[in-house]
């Protein structure tokens, strides 16, 4: 019978007992024995692997760490097991090659044995304890034969109107760049649905997890619901794993992670000056004071963004005689199924902790100035 190996035995102490003795024991017997150094490397591999196989992806797997461990240490040392294990990994898809372009190149930092030992060790329990996801690769790139297609004009035009919106200093600016970013959004959905709807073979609904960071993690989860149902999509937060997973097609899901990034940029903006208005005023502010503002906001902006996308397809069917409901309603139907079979059971969720009134009125005032109605197009 083989004798176990340092690895092995280090494991079978720290992985599998939370104790901090157990950490530091595992981590001294590993810092004593250079020539487990390759082996426990091959082993944080093989987690990754694991990890992929129950459905993580290579930009959750970087989220969960930092937000679990909260260390850059432990933040490097997933990055270089991921870049490690991806040349012996099959190939899957733009997305996830994104993913992995997106991974920091930055190499753990140098320190003793010991420490290096024992962040190894905590971030393989993480690892091992990381439960199964829905898989999204089944239908991670929907647009089948044009996964490799170039950006279109549109996208990159809302990208450049969203990045003035953020950078601007002007709230009626910031309105109006928003304003038309959500109109080309719109337009460019109802193109594609109706592309689509001619196909010999037509999309299906795909999956994103966009992460929902602290802090006020709800009140950006509800926005991020609101971007969704404002375009065509769905959206579910797992509130332990800080995402939510979005449902749509692929137009609209380029179109919500964008807005949804943006309106975050602005939103804390916005609170930030409203804050100090404040304080200017002599009223100290709080945690509720940004809660609530959060979550005003979201609400605010979630019907202008309804209104608008409303609006949009209105025009655009009357402008080309098509008749987009039976379009729309056969693919909102499609994300609806798609939805309901990831997630038979979901549970809805009291806002908590959004009862100041001037925070309530100062994050409405600024989601009323990024509105996304339908406006005259800029010159």
């Amino acid at each position: 019978m083989s004798t176990p190996s340092t690895v092995d035995r280090a494991f079978e102490t720290a992985l599998y007992d939370t104790a901090d003795d157990a950490l530091d024991t595992a981590a001294s017997l590993l810092a004593a024995d250079p020539a487990a150094d390759a082996e426990l490397a091959r082993r944080g591999e093989d987690f990754v692997a694991t990890a992929w196989r129950r459905g993580w992806q290579p930009a959750d797997l970087v989220r969960i760490v930092r937000r679990e461990l909260d260390d850059d240490v432990h933040g490097r040392l997933v990055a270089a097991l991921i870049r490690a294990q991806a040349p012996h990994d099959r190939a899957r898809g733009p997305r996830w090659t994104a993913q992995l372009d997106a991974v920091p190149e930055q190499a753990p930092p140098r320190t003793d044995r010991f420490s290096h030992a024992t962040a190894v060790l905590e971030l393989y329990r993480l690892l091992l304890r990381l439960p199964a996801l829905e898989p999204l690769e089944a239908g991670e790139s929907p647009y089948r034969g044009r996964e490799n297609r170039p950006e279109s004009r549109t996208l990159a035009r809302i990208r450049a109107l969203l990045a003035k919106a953020e950078a601007t200093g002007y709230p009626e600016e910031a309105e109006a760049l928003s304003a038309k970013a959500q109109e080309l959004m719109a337009r460019h959905s109802l193109d594609e649905a109706l592309l689509s709807a001619h196909a010999p073979s037509p999309d299906a609904p795909g999956i994103r997890r966009i992460g929902v960071e602290p802090p006020y993690e709800q009140a950006k989860a509800v926005l991020l619901d609101a971007v969704a149902d404002a375009n065509h999509c769905r959206a579910v937060w797992n509130e332990p794993l800080g995402f939510s997973t979005v449902v749509g097609f692929e137009a609209d899901l380029e179109a919500v992670e964008l807005l949804h990034t943006s309106l975050l940029v602005q939103a804390e903006a916005a609170m930030t000056k409203a804050e100090a208005a404040q304080r200017a005023g002599g009223r100290r502010r709080t945690k509720t004071f940004r809660q609530s503002f959060l979550a005003a906001y979201a609400h605010r902006a979630g019907t202008r963004l309804r209104a608008a996308s409303e609006a949009a397809t209105a025009e655009s069917g009357t402008a080309t005689g098509a008749d987009l409901l039976p379009v729309l309603a056969s693919r909102e139907a499609a994300v609806t199924d798609r939805l309901e079979r990831m997630f038979p059971e979901t549970t809805t969720t009291r806002l908590r902790g959004a009862g100041d009134a001037a925070g309530w009125t100062e994050g409405t005032r600024a989601a009323d100035h990024a509105r996304v109605d339908r406006r005259r197009p800029l010159s």
